[in-house]
């Protein structure tokens, strides 16, 4: 064991109270234990011995036996508490102690958590068994830290523990005291600096809880143990610092209150401010009912009952539940009213006369809080006794605090939940609200947002239906959380679909896109994953910019990670190159889009993500993709990025298209080649019942484009069970339009009205070069 692990190791175990401890494990046969490991010294009396009968008295094998802590108060006080996992009995930690008086409770439950470090290194199975060191690796595991300071000069030995939790690297520390207190909160330096400066008069145990800001920005809670102490050499403070997850509430008001401010900074939500309202107040003042209220345009919007039963509050409360908690005008209030206006802490004692409007609420005794806030009342609480209820001075301050914490975190809640009201309302304009649907296939997204910060981020997803049987399915992430990275995301969603409409191939839409962006002059950059897909066939062209590789699940139950060709993310390069890759999907195929959101996270590497999703999307049922879905999202609600997800379930036409096709050739009889081509193709489908109106549609089309447009022309006939569907393509990109005002006399202008007369659907798209205007007639009943 290195010699500064173990001097950690000493000043832990001494602010536990012990002076030597050591861990004993079961020897060959188990009929005895033997010492594998120590730390520290005895004061007085004999060293712990090697080795120790099973069967005997001595407390370290007696807690092994019965499997439970054995705590002694004697001359010198003992601690033998069993090491053990699963129910598995691996060995005993034994302590002995400072104080004539035992162990404190305090001490006891971190020795307690120390004895569980010690036994997960002696865990069954393990190579080698009992592992040594033991001691000082265990105390490492609980990210305890120690260091000794000295007040006159300022300096201070801390170990790597200390400095990690504090977010200083070793390289970087200077050894002064002053930097360590740089990263704490201004509001805890006071208490900070009256605890390391101690007094001639006073060098006890001292302990404190404070936060440091991490080198990142997040706030952590540290608790701290020092002593004190003077002799012939200049005076010390030796102290142990370790991680406070959550802050302990004690019963003292300060402590009440550095309680409080620790969760209300926490909280986000108007919900969070009340849930921490309810826990600061109910219980330790044994109050029988707590409200918080918001005052908005003159009327008190409840955020908060407890208790939540409607039969525990005044009738005129319950006229006002309109959703989840009542919203009663002020008028209704008049005492509570005259409260507000004045901004003063009313404190009303049992057999107070109240309104009908607070009968109930406060009979034993009622506190009427104004919460301020920026010189402005945010709202109020009601605190109520059933039974009287004294009002004592200590009371009234702790009243008067919490009042000030709570307005000022109610106004900033109620401004995070406007601004994620309108992040989400901004998020849903930004994205498809319903995906089409599809002959061939069934396609559904989802999208969380981030957790922190506004909820509005750069990920996005669209299905876009690009004729009747192809389908193309995009999904991207746009650098960054922020309305700029939800501007983009929208600029490009809108861009993608756009090229996709016009019928650019693949890669085509996704180098357009990328021209785009690169042309905005943005820092920004965006990934994106473009996949065409003809439902007809099966055949799916992919295209990849940076962004993760798509997922399939296939028929027989395994998935599989697509190898597309990638090319740089969007907004790097304006002439980058954008490769497809051809994959053909078996009916019962589902294919997965999704971001990194899901698969990567700051504990969850992203090959160990990808791993995890394409074992979620083999576990899930296809027969239902929302609730397969549903179960890939998992516990993503819980990440720090935003996630979006797109699958489509790939299930093939169950009507597959007959077609039939015609260039016409720019001749003074092109329009007849083009009826009798028609005619002929009714007649082999044997559909000639619709042969009027289709040759009618047919020879309006075919002028329009011989007449108004130049280059190539040609006709597409498409039977889909009981539609005809005819499509004429031109090389002009200007949509047909239909005349608004037509003379008798005209010669010409009907045309377009004959054929969407005519039509049961009638349009006109964008193609590649051109565009391609169709119809489509249902063949009458009874003709198959």
């Amino acid at each position: 064991m290195g010699g500064t692990l173990r001097t950690c190791l000493d000043r832990a175990l001494t602010f536990a109270g012990a002076t030597l401890a050591a861990v004993y494990a079961p020897g060959a046969g188990r009929r005895e234990l033997r010492l594998v490991d120590t730390s520290g010294s005895v004061t007085s009396g004999p060293a712990p011995p090697e080795r120790l009968p099973l069967s005997g008295d001595s407390p370290a094998a007696r807690a092994f036996r019965t499997d439970h802590p054995l705590w002694l108060t004697a001359d010198t006080p003992l601690g033998a508490l069993p090491l053990g996992i699963q129910g598995a009995r691996l060995g005993c930690l034994l302590v002995l102690g400072d104080s004539a008086d035992g162990f404190e409770a305090e001490q006891r439950r971190f020795l307690e958590r120390y004895a569980d470090a010690v036994a997960a290194l002696l865990r069954p199975g393990a190579d080698p068994p009992i592992p040594t060191p033991l001691l000082g690796p265990a105390l490492r595991s609980l990210r305890v830290g120690s260091f000794v300071l000295s007040p006159d000069t300022g300096l201070i030995e801390a170990d790597d523990t200390l400095l990690e939790l504090v977010g200083i690297t070793p390289d970087d520390f200077d050894g002064k005291v002053d930097t360590l207190l740089a990263h704490a909160l201004p509001e805890d330096m006071h208490a900070l600096m009256s605890v390391l400066e101690p007094t001639t008069d006073a060098f006890g145990r001292r302990d404190l809880e404070f936060r440091v800001r991490g080198p990142t920005g997040e706030m952590r809670w540290l608790s701290l143990s020092c002593r004190a102490g003077t002799g012939d050499g200049p005076q010390q403070v030796m102290g142990v610092v370790t991680a406070t997850p959550v802050l302990r509430r004690g019963d003292d008001d300060v402590s009440r209150i550095q309680w409080l401010t620790a969760a209300l900074d926490d909280a986000a939500t108007v919900r969070d401010v009340g849930r921490v309202v309810v826990a600061a107040l109910r219980e330790p003042l044994a109050a029988d009912h707590v409200a918080l209220a918001a005052v908005q345009d003159d009327r008190v919007m409840v955020t908060v009952l407890d208790p939540p039963q409607p039969s525990a509050w005044p009738d005129v409360w319950r006229t006002e539940w309109r959703t989840e908690w009542p919203d009663a005008p002020l008028r209704a209030l008049p005492t509570l009213q005259a409260a507000l206006r004045d901004g003063r802490m009313d404190l009303w004692p049992a057999g107070t006369t109240l309104e009908a409007g607070l009968a109930g609420v406060g009979a034993g005794g009622l506190a009427v809080l104004p919460l301020p806030a920026k010189g402005q009342v945010a709202g109020v609480c009601l605190v109520g006794w059933d039974r009287p209820h004294e009002f004592v001075p200590e009371e009234r301050s702790l009243l008067t605090a919490t009042a000030a914490l709570v307005g000022q975190a109610l106004k900033r809640a109620h401004a995070h939940d406007a601004e994620q009201e309108l992040a989400t309302m901004l998020q849903r304009s930004l994205l498809p609200r319903r995906l089409p649907e599809l002959p061939g296939g069934t396609a559904v997204a989802r999208y969380l947002p981030a957790r922190r910060g506004l909820q509005v981020g750069g990920d996005w997803y669209d299905v876009i239906a690009l004729s009747e049987d192809r389908v193309a399915l995009v999904i991207g992430d746009v650098q960054g959380h922020s309305a700029g990275a939800a501007t983009i995301m929208g600029q490009m969603r809108t861009a993608v679909r756009a090229y996709a409409i016009e019928g650019h191939p693949p890669d085509v839409v996704v180098s357009h896109a990328n021209r785009l962006l690169v042309g905005m002059e943005t820092d920004l950059f965006a990934t994106c994953c473009y996949a065409e897909l003809d439902l007809e066939e099966g055949n799916i062209l992919f295209v990849r910019a940076g962004h993760l590789a798509p997922l399939l699940r296939l028929p027989d139950g395994s998935t599989e990670e697509v190898e597309v060709a990638g090319g740089p993310p969007l907004g790097i390069l304006a002439e980058a190159d954008f490769p497809m890759t051809a994959v053909e999907l078996a009916p019962g195929t589902v294919l997965a889009l999704v971001t990194d959101g899901l698969v990567e996270a700051a504990e969850l590497p992203l090959d160990e993500g990808m791993r995890r999703t394409r074992v979620a999307l083999a576990a899930a049922d296809p027969a239902d993709p929302g609730k397969m879905a549903d179960a890939l999202l998992g516990d993503a609600g819980r990440r720090e990025d935003d996630v979006a997800l797109l699958l489509l379930r790939y299930d093939g036409m169950r009507t597959r298209p007959i077609r039939a096709g015609w260039m016409v050739w720019r001749l003074p009889d092109a329009v007849m080649h083009a009826r009798r081509f028609t005619a002929r193709t009714l007649r082999r489908w044997k559909v000639q019942e619709a042969a009027d109106a289709v040759l009618l549609v047919v020879s309006e089309l075919v002028t329009n484009a011989l007449v108004h447009t130049q280059g190539p022309v040609r006709l597409d006939l498409v039977l889909r069970g009981d539609r005809v569907r005819v499509s004429v393509s031109d090389s002009s990109p200007r949509a047909p339009a239909k005349p608004v005002i037509i003379d008798w006399e005209s010669t010409g202008g009907r045309g377009l009205l004959l054929v969407e007369a005519m039509s049961d659907a009638f349009g006109s798209v964008p193609v590649a070069g051109g565009k391609q205007v169709w119809s489509e007639i249902t063949v009458p009943e009874g003709v198959p």
